[in-house]
């Protein structure tokens, strides 16, 4: 079976199919892939190491991480990667699930929780990676990335800035470009999802509202976003201009369906998000309802039995 080469990067010969689209292919340029399959493995030995120590590991979290892990392999080690060399909507079909869907699929796994507590303490040599990943997290540059004025204005450059500029094609040109790119896309996701998710302890989370507020705030640019991809009347990048010949793709209708991907399929994952976030907010009203009804009611206690001292004292002195 032949493979064609597009600027040292491997792509099918055969056109994509919905059969062809996650057929296994690694390569020497598979890096997100590896890391996926490596989270695979990791992930479950952290768990068992975990309930071997007597504490218990809720089931959906695996399961969550497992999905990432899965959705980032599905992208980045299939030939749906090799088709997104040369197809447009591809391509963006792989962009939305590297920066919107494995990032919140990983992010509720609660990795850095789950190392934390897996992780040797103390001050011997088995100790240093934990010492580390903690000085990580307390660290200025993570306050920095995890901070809104940092991640809004990524998730949106990872948008504008190289779709609407001649990056895109230079990132595209050579295989160190174009892996750049796509952990450039992963890790947006999870400095954007991160903090608003709050699964694990992020050195700066704001309150429900806040939260929200960071989600819709840039939902409007990326709609707008794939709106114009979808409207454009010219091809927007050069990279897709030149389908493989016999595959029967028209270029701008490539590009339409690309647009159309960015559009609807890119607010799913937000919604979804929302609503987590919205239910964790009615969970933090309700506990917070109870402690207040448990404090009112510890007051009247306190005041009912300060009452029948009183009165047990008048009684006495009236004796």
């Amino acid at each position: 079976m032949d493979h064609g080469h597009h600027s040292g990067m491997w792509v099918p010969a055969e056109p994509p199919t919905w059969g062809r689209l996650f057929l296994p292919h690694l390569d020497g340029w598979s890096w997100l892939a590896v890391l996926g399959l490596l989270g695979l493995v990791g992930y479950p030995v952290a768990v068992a190491v975990l309930r071997r120590s007597g504490v218990a590991w809720p089931w959906w979290r695996t399961a969550s991480w497992t999905a990432g892990c899965l959705a980032l392999f599905a992208v980045t080690g299939t030939w749906l990667s090799g088709y997104g060399m040369v197809l447009f909507s591809v391509h963006m079909a792989q962009h939305m699930v590297l920066s919107m869907v494995a990032p919140v699929l990983l992010l509720l796994g609660a990795p850095v929780t789950l190392a934390l507590r897996t992780l040797p303490r103390g001050r011997t040599l088995a100790g240093v990676p934990r010492a580390l990943l903690l000085d990580a997290l307390h660290s200025r540059v993570a306050r920095v990335v995890s901070h809104p004025a940092f991640t809004l204005p990524l998730f949106l450059a990872s948008l504008y800035a190289v779709y609407f500029t001649p990056v895109f094609d230079a990132l595209m040109a050579n295989p160190v470009g174009h892996q750049f790119m796509l952990a450039h896309f992963t890790v947006t996701g999870l400095l954007f999802f991160g903090p608003i998710l709050a699964q694990d302890p992020w050195p700066r989370t704001t309150g429900h509202g806040g939260r929200m507020l960071e989600l819709l705030i840039p939902m409007p640019f990326h709609a707008f976003f794939g709106v114009a991809i979808l409207m454009a009347s010219s091809l927007v990048v050069d990279t897709f201009a030149s389908p493989p010949a016999g595959w029967g793709v028209d270029p701008l209708a490539d590009q339409k369906a690309a647009g159309s991907i960015a559009w609807s399929f890119g607010e799913i994952p937000t919604v979804f998000v929302m609503g987590l976030v919205l239910f964790g907010w009615m969970g933090s009203e309700q506990r917070k309802a109870r402690r207040l009804d448990r404090a009112a009611d510890r007051d009247q206690d306190a005041e009912l039995t300060a009452y029948n001292e009183r009165l047990r004292a008048l009684a006495a002195r009236g004796g």
